[in-house]
């Protein structure tokens, strides 16, 4: 079935947190993936519910953190062995111990500006507007309601069978998601 290019996914509502977590385990246990959860408050079985994966983030400021250290000990040592090479009480160009303190700093202010941006890339910020807020009933996920949201994107996701699927879940309320 052909589904519109406006349509972002269905939301189903639920009353409770543990509604939420069994509803988003059934989905998982029937092949969905591309969804998300919301909640007015944290809920630690929900991300594993939602079967999410490891972040890549760590991989992101591990590679950040070796490049400020190659970058702070490669720019004392061009300026200290080939710009401007000083003999200074006969120590070599190249003294690695005085680079140290530079290197370590560098290494952290790139790794930490790393994780900064990595973490606004990975999830997906900034974004002004979420097809979500289109729902009105939506506004009670900061209250007291809690929604389920499959999206369009998900390779198992038809339009009748996705909402049947969700009104066995026994939601307050199944709504369309316009992007």
């Amino acid at each position: 079935m052909r589904i519109s290019s406006t349509l972002y996914g269905l939301m189903a509502e639920f009353d409770d947190a543990n509604a939420l977590v069994a509803a988003t385990r059934r989905a998982h246990d029937e092949g969905y993936r591309r969804m998300d959860a919301y909640s007015p408050f944290p809920i630690e079985e929900l991300h594993e519910a939602l079967g999410s994966h490891h972040s890549r983030l760590p991989l992101i400021v591990l590679i950040g953190g070796l490049c400020g250290c190659v970058g702070g000990y490669a720019l004392q040592y061009w300026a200290a062995a080939i710009a401007y090479p000083l003999n200074v009480g006969g120590r070599p160009f190249n003294s690695w111990p005085a680079f140290i303190p530079v290197t370590f700093e560098c290494t952290i202010l790139v790794a930490a500006l790393s994780a900064v941006l990595g973490m606004l890339a990975l999830n997906g910020l900034p974004m002004p507007h979420h097809p979500v807020f289109n729902v009105p009933r939506f506004a009670l996920a900061s209250r007291n309601r809690f929604f389920l949201c499959i999206e369009v994107k998900d390779r198992k996701f038809d339009l009748e069978s996705t909402r049947r699927f969700l009104e066995t879940l026994e939601p307050r309320e199944v709504s369309t998601v316009a992007d």
